[in-house]
């Protein structure tokens, strides 16, 4: 795509952690995220889905810098987070926010919605006092919430209302990638469409990135540009918005448009049953990790995991790939 730029890149990323089993048993390692390669443009919004338990969450810890990787690389703007020192990654932590799910509990409840908004200036810039509430205005203004709201605290605001407190922090300190951790899923879903209209709308006026994480494919299909499916920390399906929703290729993926509800009375549509429960991250499967519960599971699966591979624009990983030649 022609004058597109890459912003955030990730190589087979990875992030592990060390568990106890109990007195005299040795330490089990979760692997939370296993593998994961994407890119992030200006402007796009890259959704990750799956599963509870998927590495969505893991994933916006790594790519926020609240946590580092175990292994593999992660880039904005070309400079290796990992790699730098701790005055580069202050500056690049700047460049990079996150709303999080519960816009109850992301505000302190003791604090004006005022104050919170100057924090970030107060903490990062040299601004005078002035200047932070000046600008903490404009920023109220820009999602849409009124300046006599200024000096409120959080309990004075609805479920919606705070969400757009949250999302104006997380841009006071005019960031390029704002990671969505579920942002609308504790919301009423007559609130979640208003939220969704104002993520869409600043991202356009702001030329923001947005990394999208979320379990609600319908939500993604309306937001997303590319989408990942994540499936026990390891991406099976990578691929553009349109090509995913109508030509999905892992038997995973097919499994999750299938328990899609569709706002069409008169269209039906076959549902996908996956059989057991997710494995646990503790003890996974040998071959591939869905091998337990997919249908089209042969020997193979069982003994080597697949290798990510490439069918027309859709990158997948998976021995049996869905044909959807008609």
């Amino acid at each position: 795509m022609s004058g597109t730029q890459t912003i955030l890149e990730a190589k087979d990323l990875k992030r592990f952690y060390e568990v106890s089993r109990g007195a005299f048993k040795p330490k089990a390692i979760v692997k939370a995220l296993n593998g994961a390669t994407f890119a992030l443009e200006k402007g796009r919004t890259l959704a990750v889905v799956g599963e509870s338990g998927c590495g969505k969450s893991t994933l916006a810890r790594l790519v926020t810098m609240i946590e580092p990787p175990t292994a593999g690389t992660l880039k904005i703007r070309g400079v290796d987070i990992v790699g730098s020192d701790r005055t580069t990654r202050r500056k690049l932590k700047s460049k990079i926010q996150i709303v999080f799910q519960d816009p109850y509990g992301s505000l302190n409840p003791r604090q004006r919605i005022g104050h919170a908004l100057e924090e970030p200036l107060l903490v990062n810039t040299a601004l005078t006092k002035v200047e932070r509430r000046r600008k903490a205005s404009e920023m109220m203004d820009l999602v849409g919430l009124r300046p006599e709201l200024y000096d409120r605290y959080p309990h004075m605001f609805s479920g919606g209302q705070r969400q757009r407190i949250a999302v104006a922090r997380a841009l006071m300190l005019n960031p390029e990638i704002l990671v969505l951790d579920e942002p609308v899923s504790a919301l009423d879903v007559s609130i979640q469409a208003q939220i969704l209209n104002l993520i869409a709308e600043l991202q356009q006026r702001l030329n923001l990135a947005y990394l999208f994480i979320s379990h609600d494919l319908s939500v993604v299909k309306h937001i997303a540009d590319e989408v990942m499916v994540m499936y026990l920390g390891i991406p099976i399906e990578y691929a553009g918005r349109d090509e995913l929703f109508s030509h999905p290729r892992h038997p995973y993926t097919r499994a999750l448009l299938s328990a899609t509800p569709i706002a069409d009375p008169l269209r039906t549509k076959q549902r996908i049953m996956l059989h057991g429960e997710l494995p646990s991250p503790i003890d996974q499967p040998s071959g591939c990790a869905f091998h337990p519960r997919c249908s089209e599971a042969t020997d193979e699966c069982l003994v080597r995991a697949p290798e990510p591979r490439m069918i027309g624009t859709t990158q997948v990983a998976c021995y049996h790939p869905v044909d959807i030649s008609e």
